[in-house]
């Protein structure tokens, strides 16, 4: 892309902008405009609202996605945002499956005489995403029975043979396959999760850069690409083992999933899905291996290569779920600043944020309300702000805002994924995706994170207008985590789109080294996905403010921009991203 030299009309405030910068190279725009006034206590107010006991932890399909949808929708209203469905209303359906298990279901292990039984929630947790239709079926080993007019069904596994696959990758491009050509179908495959973590040879200490990304996750590395691969072998079940280091959370995180969980309606009622999806502990893959009289940690030293074959466990797998089952309309909420220029007013600008959280749960100290007050009534409250302030601005940007408060990301992307694939104003006319995730509550800082750095040409834009802010941008810490796979941008990204994710910096203004990540860490370990993320008395709302400026900014001039941004070359998505252009008549620019 060709790069020229503009002025930047921005002005730095106190922590922000006020005095005239020199002109910088960025990314060609059109115009430039200084950064809007953005009230960080107003966050708040809508945070308390969102996060309080009466929205009872914003679950779809509850009293509280009712309370919750009709409160964006009348605060963009009141902020100038206008409705962004074609229809004329602020909402697009969702439609999504819900499935209850019963709590009282145990797994076995068998081999001969010899059988464990397993107590779900503290020794496995498990699902099934496939949805009966009238009538008993029969896949292998796997029944399926029910009628969803009667709200049960039960699926189950019964002798199904359990094979270790190692990460369960296969890529050609790194010259991987942990399957080796065997046949996976109706077994129970059990997967390391992560991507293989595998040692440079130039130096054993460090992760090989060139294979997998080295220290970062890639979408290898992902449970849902697990899930995905022991489809495509006819798998009946898989099985991931939850280690807190590559997982990046601990395993009470994954035992918030043995509640209701949802799902995009598939027109095959998801029986292209394995019939069991799950996790189990450490604990029970070392002994699940000692049991079939092998060792876990060689199996696990073993998968570090690509000679790794799959190895039969020699023990058979058996569990029956039981489950309720409902569907439902859920909602995006969908707002729209219309661009000021008639003919790129057809092209849009998204931002992304999740209104969803856990809803009514297992109690934790005595609570039950999973409030989710940083993740991600932060990110709806961040919205309404940024839109407030895109509607007062006259002129409007050339391009369209669009503002999408999306539904069910806890429960896999599932609103921004229905978006993506089913899109009201087209994708090629799309520009880019700025996502807004658990916003920075803790203070200013003289950083800011780009997750993925070097995907895009958003990287660009991002760097400028950190630097205007007198800001630097790191990439994420913890690339390990697979963070960019992890919320609703990246259904977005899958789809072609050039896609952004940035979380707030570490580095705090007035704090010593290390305290961001400290406070990050706890967050995660404490309050991360738990009734005890509400609102705390150390919450500083002016980072959250730099941060809006920071995301309006990147909006604004991506809206304004002589040509749309890019992928760099090498990125997995860039190709899809062409075609997509291609087939729409736009060009690559």
């Amino acid at each position: 892309m060709k790069r020229i030299v503009v002025a930047a009309a921005v002005m730095c405030v106190a922590g922000g902008w006020m005095a005239c910068s020199k002109p910088v190279e960025q990314t060609p725009t059109v115009q430039s405009a200084a950064a809007p006034d953005i009230d960080g206590n107003a966050v708040l107010r809508h945070v308390k609202v969102l996060a309080s006991d009466e929205y009872e932890g914003r679950a779809p399909g509850t009293k509280g996605e009712d309370l919750t949808v009709a409160y964006i929708a009348d605060q963009f209203g009141k902020a100038g945002v206008k409705p962004g469905n074609t229809d004329g209303t602020y909402m697009q359906k969702v439609p999504l499956v819900g499935i209850t298990p019963d709590p009282n279901v145990t797994m076995t292990f068998v081999k001969g005489a010899k059988k464990t039984t397993l107590k779900f929630k503290d020794d496995f947790v498990a699902w099934t995403k496939r949805v009966a239709a009238p009538g008993r079926m029969k896949f292998g080993d796997v029944t399926v029975e029910g009628d969803t007019t009667k709200a049960s069904e039960t699926v189950g596994i019964n002798g199904s043979e359990m094979v270790f696959v190692g990460y369960g990758v296969q890529a050609p491009e790194f010259n991987w396959d942990d399957y080796k050509g065997m046949d996976l179908k109706g077994k129970t495959l059990v997967m390391l999760v992560g991507d293989p973590p595998v040692p440079d040879p130039k130096d054993p200490t460090r992760l090989d850069p060139n294979t997998f990304g080295g220290s970062a996750m890639t979408y290898y590395g992902r449970w849902t690409y697990k899930y995905e691969m022991g489809a495509k072998f006819g798998a009946d079940a898989v099985l991931i083992v939850h280690e807190t280091g590559p997982a990046g959370y601990p395993f009470s995180v994954v035992q918030g999933k043995v509640n209701e969980q949802f799902d995009l309606i598939a027109p095959d009622n998801n029986m292209s899905r394995v019939a069991i999806e799950g996790w189990i502990p450490l604990e029970q893959a070392q002994a699940l291996c000692k049991m079939g009289g092998l060792d876990y940690d060689k199996l696990k030293q073993q998968a570090l290569t690509r000679e790794f074959k799959p190895v039969p466990l020699g023990v058979k797998a058996a569990i029956t779920l039981h489950n309720k089952v409902r569907t439902i309309d859920s909602r995006n909420v969908v707002g729209k600043i219309e661009g000021s220029d008639p003919v790129l007013k057809n092209e849009y600008v998204i931002y992304t944020a999740h209104w969803d959280h856990f809803g009514i749960g297992t109690p934790v100290n005595g609570d039950r309300i999973y409030h989710g007050a940083r993740d991600n009534a932060t990110g709806i409250g961040g919205m309404i702000e940024i839109g407030r302030a895109f509607a007062k601005l006259s002129p409007a940007p050339k391009r369209s805002i669009l503002l999408l408060a999306v539904t069910s990301e806890e429960q896999g992307l599932l609103g921004s994924q229905y978006y993506a694939t089913t899109p009201i104003y087209p994708l090629a006319k799309t520009l880019a995706v700025i996502n807004m995730d658990a916003l920075n509550v803790w203070g200013k800082t003289k950083d800011i994170t780009v997750v993925g750095l070097g995907a895009s040409d958003l990287d660009d834009y991002a760097k400028q207008i950190a630097g205007e802010q007198g800001r630097v941008i790191n990439p994420d810490p913890k690339p390990e985590n697979g963070g960019y796979y992890r919320s609703d941008h990246f259904p977005f990204a899958k789809q072609g789109v050039p896609a952004i994710n940035s979380n707030g910096g570490i580095d705090y203004v007035g704090k010593p080294a290390g305290w961001g990540r400290e406070k990050s860490d706890a967050f995660t370990a404490n309050d991360y996905h738990k009734p005890s993320d509400i609102i705390r008395p150390d919450w500083d709302m002016s980072g959250t403010a730099q941060d809006l400026q920071y995301y309006w900014m990147m909006g604004y001039r991506v809206a304004q921009a002589a040509k749309f941004p890019q992928w760099k070359a090498g990125n997995e998505f860039r190709a899809t991203r062409e075609a997509q252009l291609k087939a729409a008549g736009k060009g690559t620019n």
